[in-house]
């Protein structure tokens, strides 16, 4: 699959749409490099132009200032301000909701000023506007994980539901969803470090409640999230029975390809 890059692209003259920004997860991580082909593969089907950084995109620096190492955060900042800046980049596309949140609210503070759109929001407009054209299959009952990043800290919960409504699947709303969401356990740093001690791990608490809907699908918009969410299922011992997916996937597995 080809993928630009925004330096090629400009070296022949092309300034794409959009910059997609993959994030260190989107990466480098197996189960997140899945999401970033499918999404990639979607915007490649009905050839929007887009482009990514390439060997130039640098971790955005939010597991280190959630880690309190804010000398590390306005390095890795100030150097991305200065790659985005100097090729003119207007909007930016996240997959990973940590990337959005940290591009779109604490860059501006260090001159980094862009459109920054979650790819829920992005993809519920291509499918509104009919850009994606989708063919659900047969309807299915999933549960769906809100993340903290995009839903309690940047209150985006509506643009990942109307997906799963075009593509007819039947939410099943865990007992605490949307501003009530519980965090999977990796948000703030956590992903990288030892777990604290406590009676329960956070993602096993999620899970039992994911399993408790009787959704054997559950769907998710962050990287981490899903992480978490797959290893709480094995801690259960359903991972025969369970699947974990995120947005993208089950519109790629969805999307007409005209």
């Amino acid at each position: 699959m080809k993928i630009p890059i925004l330096n090629e692209l400009i070296a022949n003259g092309t300034y794409p749409e959009i910059l997609f920004w993959i994030g260190c997860a989107g990466n480098y991580d197996a189960r997140a490099q899945k999401i970033t082909r499918a999404f990639c593969e979607i915007l490649n089907n009905i050839g929007y132009s887009y482009a990514v950084l390439g060997d130039e995109e640098k971790c955005t620096g939010d597991p280190a200032r959630r880690a309190g190492n804010e000398f590390l955060f306005q390095m890795l900042a100030i150097q991305n301000i200065e790659t985005l800046n100097q090729y003119q980049v207007k909007k930016i596309v996240c997959t990973c909701p940590h990337c959005f949140n940290t591009l779109k609210n604490e860059y501006p503070e260090l001159g980094g000023n862009y459109e920054v759109i979650h790819y829920s929001q992005f993809l519920e407009y291509l499918i509104s506007t009919q850009k994606i054209v989708i063919k659900p299959d047969d309807k299915k009952a999933i549960t769906y994980h809100d993340s903290c990043y995009l839903g309690r800290i940047n209150g985006v919960y509506e643009a990942p539901r109307s997906i799963l409504n075009a593509l007819e699947f039947e939410i099943l709303e865990m007992k605490r969803s949307k501003e009530n969401g519980l965090c999977c356990g990796a948000g703030g740093a956590q992903m990288f470090k030892e777990e604290e001690s406590g009676v329960k791990r956070v993602n096993a608490e999620r899970v039992e409640e994911a399993l408790q809907t009787g959704a054997n699908t559950m769907v998710a918009n962050c990287p981490f999230c899903i992480t978490m969410l797959q290893d709480g299922i094995k801690e259960k011992n359903q991972q025969d029975h369970v699947m974990v997916y995120d947005l993208a996937e089950l519109i790629l597995q969805n999307q007409n390809k005209v």
